[in-house]
């Protein structure tokens, strides 16, 4: 007999404007919204935090809004900043002693994997992705010890 097992899967998308006061508001929803999921992950929203941020300041076109879209298929959690300057992609990079500028390196760090989508012209997405399996087999048993 055939059984077939349920992948949870599960979506949750907000258009934000693109300013420092929207960066903050993704970061608080996705929060928000992975607790209501049950998915206490600091690292999704530190994620959320950066590629937002990322949006609303070189992503950002006056008049023009950024989406946040965490979608959960199984056990792995994407993250998706989709912003209008579909030309100017991010770098991974940084200068050691600038003030700004390592936003990707701590992405790069946090995430299991993260790339660059062209959207339609003239969007681009940043995506994020995390293996929560791992994160919770690793959550645990730091609690064991």
């Amino acid at each position: 007999m055939n059984q077939e097992v349920a992948t949870p899967v599960r979506n949750f998308t907000a258009l934000l404007s693109s300013t420092p006061r929207g960066a903050r508001l993704a970061r608080l929803l996705a929060t928000e919204q992975l607790r209501a999921w049950e998915y206490p992950l600091d690292e999704a929203a530190q994620i959320v935090a950066e590629l937002a941020t990322n949006a609303a300041t070189h992503g950002r076109v006056p008049g023009r809004d950024f989406r946040v879209t965490l979608h959960v298929v199984g056990t792995t959690l994407r993250i998706e900043v989709t912003d209008t300057r579909g030309d100017r992609h991010p770098r991974l990079g940084s200068v050691p002693d600038a003030e700004s500028g390592r936003g990707l390196l701590l992405v790069d760090a946090l995430a299991d994997r993260w790339g660059v989508a062209p959207g339609p012209h003239p969007r681009k997405t940043v995506w994020a992705e995390l293996d929560c399996s791992l994160r919770e087999r690793s959550r645990t048993s730091k609690v064991r010890r």
